[in-house]
């Protein structure tokens, strides 16, 4: 806990000081004026599940529009037939809605095919683009060396005509490239090809065009159609920036202003959603909501709450400077928040049924929640007999006193446990350590908690349990927060969150 603690008065002291402190403004580095327009947006691919990094980029560009009274546009880039996917879209929508986005407007780039059509036109008669019919490895090749080839060199009228005739011409035949800077250092200027030919079905278009654009020119096109006035996005497409400006330079758009930040993910966790997809297939992995991913689905489902995202990615700023976060990081926001409103219930791993000799027959009432009491109560009625969790009673060591948590305190002698007080205060006095317990009763509840690892730990819950509803996260006292994800007839199955 120290050491978690450390790290947040590193990430973000404020949240630490007991008087809420007044909020950093992580956007008064862009200079935004007093009622200067601002339209952000966030351009998911409908082609995998959403990470925290995404997260970080989604929630940035919303609450930079939501700071200054601007627009927030959700768009999706589905312009690449060979990547999107059907399901991804509510997938999506469903993720960020979760998260608290409230978009006030949702584009599809792939409605926007014929505004492509008549930007990609305009590049050509100006002489801002070109056909070209080389084969794809030469293309590479001649990049990689800045070379140019013949087709830079065709007539504008003669381009127009290969254009047209590019929507009907077998995949491969042709491609549109864009008049760069073929010498430039930076690699993405060297003419790169802006339209191709995909023969697959589109998700939303079936088969109503064969000619897509590219990233960069969809992207810039976009942001330029839209209005989009900032962009807050990894540095990892530094790089693109330049290539897009001038995209919307040569269509006739303003530019739009665009900020980069440090690359953003947690320490020891696979991002990529080809490696993710390969090992989902693999058998390696359970599913996209892993318990040892970072996609919103697998935090979700462990029981990260969307606020804790959020604080947590707004507390790591807008740096370019790479920083080693860790799952401490995440968790020390989350844990705040579900401290202060889950319930606490009891589970024993791998029970050890022990006697205490002498105890004496009561009902022990312990609080749901320690600091609410309006939560109410549980009510454990017990006798002599109890379990304990396997890790505890291999520790019991000769003459130490000890105490089941709001029940009683006992001895171990030998091989016996004895009786000595129920009073905490004497406790206090020489205890050795305060443990969790269940009555050796018969409705009490098999239970199964996966962990990250994907260790399955088995044991038995309270009776009390048998109230939650799938999705309710409680926690473990000395074991951990966790959240239900499945109440079948002989048990409960819950996934672990965190300690």
């Amino acid at each position: 806990m120290e050491k978690q603690e450390k790290r947040l008065q590193e990430l973000a002291p404020e949240l630490l000081e007991k008087k809420e402190a007044e909020e950093k403004d992580i956007f008064e580095f862009i200079g935004i004026r007093e009622h200067e327009k601002v339209v952000t947006a966030f351009p998911p691919e409908p082609s995998k599940y959403p990470h925290i990094g995404h997260a970080k980029a989604i929630i940035v560009n919303y609450e930079l529009a939501k700071r200054y009274n601007g627009t927030f546009i959700l768009r999706f880039e589905d312009t690449n037939p060979e990547m999107v996917e059907a399901d991804f879209y509510d997938m999506n929508l469903e993720n960020y809605t979760w998260l608290g986005i409230k978009p006030d407007r949702i584009d599809y780039a792939s409605d926007y095919m014929e505004e492509f059509y008549k930007y990609a036109e305009k590049l050509i008669k100006d002489n801002h683009a070109y056909v070209c019919s080389c084969p794809q490895e030469a293309i590479k090749e001649n990049r990689k060396n800045g070379t140019e080839c013949e087709h830079r060199y065709s007539l504008p009228e003669k381009n127009l005509e290969l254009w047209h005739e590019m929507s009907k011409a077998r995949a491969g035949k042709y491609v549109l490239r864009l008049k760069g800077h073929m010498q430039s250092p930076n690699s993405t200027l060297r003419d790169p090809v802006i339209f191709r030919v995909v023969d697959k079905p589109h998700p939303r278009k079936k088969k109503k065009y064969r000619l897509w654009p590219n990233y960069d020119f969809e992207s810039a096109i976009m942001d330029g159609i839209e209005g989009i006035t900032h962009r807050l996005r990894s540095k990892e497409f530094e790089l693109r920036n330049e290539l897009q400006r001038l995209i919307q330079t040569m269509a006739g758009f303003r530019e739009t202003k665009i900020y980069e930040f440090a690359r953003f993910n947690l320490e020891g966790t696979e991002s990529s959603g080809r490696i993710i997809r390969e090992k989902v297939q693999k058998k390696q992995l359970i599913g996209w909501d892993d318990p040892s991913l970072t996609t919103l689905v697998a935090l979700r489902r462990r029981g990260f709450l969307p606020e804790a995202i959020k604080e947590f990615v707004l507390s790591t700023g807008l740096t370019k400077t790479e920083a080693v976060l860790t799952w401490d990081d995440l968790i020390v926001h989350n844990r705040r928040m579900l401290d202060a409103k889950c319930n606490r219930y009891f589970f024993i791993e791998n029970p050890k049924e022990i006697k205490v000799e002498n105890a004496p027959e009561q009902t022990a009432e312990l609080k749901l929640h320690p600091e609410h009491p309006e939560k109410g109560l549980r009510k454990l009625r017990t006798k002599d007999r109890f379990y304990v969790a396997e890790k505890d009673f291999k520790e019991f060591k000769d003459g130490k006193l000890y105490r089941l948590m709001d029940c009683l305190n006992f001895t171990k002698k030998k091989n016996n446990f004895v009786f000595d007080s129920l009073e905490y205060e004497k406790y206090k006095q020489k205890g050795d350590r305060i443990i969790h317990w269940l009555p050796v009763q018969k409705d009490l509840i098999k239970a199964e908690i996966l962990m990250p690892n994907k260790e399955v730990k088995k044991g038995l819950a309270e009776p009390m349990a048998r109230n939650l509803k799938v999705g309710d996260t409680v926690q473990f006292s000395r074991f951990g927060f966790c959240k239900l994800d499945n109440k079948k007839s002989d048990k409960l199955v819950f996934w672990y969150t965190h300690d």
